[in-house]
Formats: C-alpha cells, structure tokens, sequence
C-alpha cells in the first residue's frame, strides 16, 4: 500500500485561532462534469430525531497517486446475424467501461466552539480552489452534495435541524455569518454544482464559535450520515446517496475524546465510542465499502506537533494533540491528516485532491 509522500513545513508554524471554549463557555442563548456554481449503522445513544501551505502527514494507509476487444466484423453471407446486443461503437469496437464514481457527497464537520473562528474563515477562504481542483480532477462526476454540520446540536440552526449531525441551514452566536443559508438551489439543506458555492459554503461553513465546549464531532458525523435523518422529510433529506464518494473533511483543534476531569474539573464525555466504534459506524452508513469513503482531517498532529492549546484559560490559538482522531483516519485506505494550525488550508486540499481522485477512480457502486 503506497503512501503519501508530502512536503511538511518546519515546526513553529505560526497559528492563528485554535481550540474549544471548554472553560469559557460560548454562546448558549436557548431562544460531461457541470460546472460548480459561483466558481471562477452504528447505533449510538442519543439523539433520535433526531493555516502560505500547510503542513500535513500521510496517515499509515492513504495514497495520492491518482492513480479492447478486436474490431468485429459482419458477412452477410456467413450466417445469421448475431443475437446478442454487445454494445459496439460506431468504429466496430467495444465501448470503453463505465468506470469510476459519477457522484461525490462533501460533509463538512466543522468545530464551533470557542476558539475556532480562524480557522472557519481560513477554512472558507480555501474552499472555492479546493472543490474547483476537484471538479477539475474528476472530469467524469456529474453530481455533488455539499453539507456542513457542527460538533454540537447546533441551537441556531434551523427547526428541524437543531441535533448533532442536523446540516446547517441558518447560524447565529459569536463569529458566524449570522444568516440564514437557504434556500439552496435542490431546495434541501444541502448545496450542489447548482449552487453559487462560493457564497453559500462562506454562509453555512462560518458556523460560529457559540456551540459547546464538549465538542463531539465524530457523534455529529455519525449522525449525519445514519438513514433516519436522511430520508424523505428530515433534516438531512437526500443528502448521502448509496451510488456517490462520501468525503467527510473533519476540522477541530481539540481532541474528542472522554475527559474526567477537564477545565474547572468538570466531565467532558466526548462522542460515545472509540475510534473503531466510529469507523465501523461511518463504513456501515456507506454499505460496507471502506473504500468508497475519504476521511480529510485537519486536527493537531503529532507530528508535526501545533503550539499546544492553553483550552482552559481562554487560549485561542495553537492546537490540542488529537492521537484518537489521527488513530480513526488512518484506519481508512484513503485517509488524510493536516494541520489545523496552518496559515492556509490551500496546499492541504490540493494535496488531497489525487487522493479523492484514486478513490473515485476505484469506487465500488452498490449491488
């Protein structure tokens, strides 16, 4: 299994926001391809209906190497014609094999705690060249779901979506673009190539700093993708299709993980579950087929390491280590790991482009 061979930059790079509002507290107020728009089952506990380049690490299983018949002929005069319809081309030859993924399914799971709000911005000031690049890549998709959810139940969001894995439809709090992000061009919660992306992701994936310190990012992913919340009426309603690539692109700079005795000693569950609890659950919610999922996570490596996150005296820059997270996304074949403290996301995107593209190429369709 090849790995990915890329370029990491010197440690010290400067970082801009980072980390989760655990002892602050945020806001809590109860109250061929198309062209893309604007672009120059696990079962868990819980909720039922419900920053130029960056510095990136391959993870122990990822890859970025994107990695006929003879012409038959006819004599009237030797037989009858044949029976079976073989699909020739006009030139006598076979049709060359419909091969690779015609779909793509983007879920965003961005951390909305208190400290994230560069890395929103940065994240948003990188996404038009990254799904550019992508559309560029895969010139034989034809269809692209782009969702966003936070690592909360998300209270501004909008009625009916107020739950971990809810796709974000409206923000509000501290940081966000505080607007409403709908209507979207398939009249769901979720964008396509239909879209002005570029407008609409800058909307939905500034989600705001206000959500809650006990970030669970992996529980709002898994929730995202389970049926019941994407069948016909709810909150996620057609947003994960069986016959498209899921890129899920994770973006915290805490861990998520099961603390004890956190900032002001207080319990920080965490999402349920450990990180193969999580992989079995995202591979189960697509059929099975490990390889039809590329996991992107921007996160605090361990090497090469973030400045450390003072979490619990208002830091809001550097990163927490996130071993569990790492662990999750190297078990999948197309996994990925940056630096969330990178000053740009840019080279991060770019280089997980052939990843997504392999990916493609050797996705499995259903049945």
């Amino acid at each position: 299994m090849r790995v990915l061979a890329l370029t990491l930059i010197t440690l010290g790079v400067p970082c801009l926001s980072a980390c989760s509002d655990d002892g602050r507290g945020g806001d809590t107020d109860p109250t061929a391809a198309p062209t893309l728009g604007g672009l120059s089952n696990l079962t868990l506990p819980g909720d039922s209906s419900s920053t130029g380049g960056t510095d990136t690490v391959p993870t122990g299983s990822g890859s970025t190497d994107a990695s006929t018949s003879e012409p038959a002929t006819s004599n009237a005069d030797s037989g009858p014609a044949p029976k079976f319809d073989i699909g020739l081309t006009p030139d006598g030859g076979l049709p060359e094999p419909d091969t690779g993924c015609k779909k793509v399914d983007l879920l965003f799971v961005i951390d909305n705690s208190g400290s994230m709000a560069d890395e929103q911005i940065n994240l948003v000031n990188s996404f038009p060249d990254f799904v550019s690049e992508m559309q560029t890549q895969l010139s034989n998709t034809e269809s692209y779901h782009v969702g966003v959810i936070s690592s909360d139940s998300n209270i501004y969001n909008g009625a009916g979506c107020q739950m971990y894995g809810g796709l974000v439809n409206s923000t509000g709090g501290a940081n966000s673009s505080n607007a409403t992000c709908t209507p979207y061009a398939g009249g769901k919660n979720w964008m396509s190539e239909a879209d002005d992306l570029g407008t609409k992701f800058a909307c939905a994936g500034q989600v705001g700093t206000g959500g809650d310190g006990n970030e669970q990012p992996m529980y709002a992913m898994l929730q995202a993708v389970q049926p019941q919340h994407n069948a016909p009426g709810a909150c996620n309603d057609g947003f994960i299709r069986d016959d498209a690539l899921l890129v899920v692109v994770l973006i915290t700079d805490e861990e998520d993980d099961h603390e004890v005795a956190a900032c002001q000693q207080l319990p920080q569950s965490g999402s349920p579950g450990e990180p193969g609890d999580w992989y079995n659950g995202l591979v189960a919610a697509k059929g099975d087929v490990e390889t039809n999922i590329v996991v992107l996570s921007l996160i605090g490596p361990v090497d090469p390491m973030c400045p450390a996150l003072d979490k619990c005296n208002g830091g809001i820059t550097g990163a927490e280590l996130s071993p569990r997270i790492v662990q999750f996304t190297e078990m999948f074949t197309n996994g990925f790991i940056g630096q969330i403290c990178a000053p740009s996301y840019k080279q991060f995107f770019s280089q997980a482009i052939g990843l997504i593209d392999e990916a493609c190429e050797n996705f499995m369709p259903p049945g």
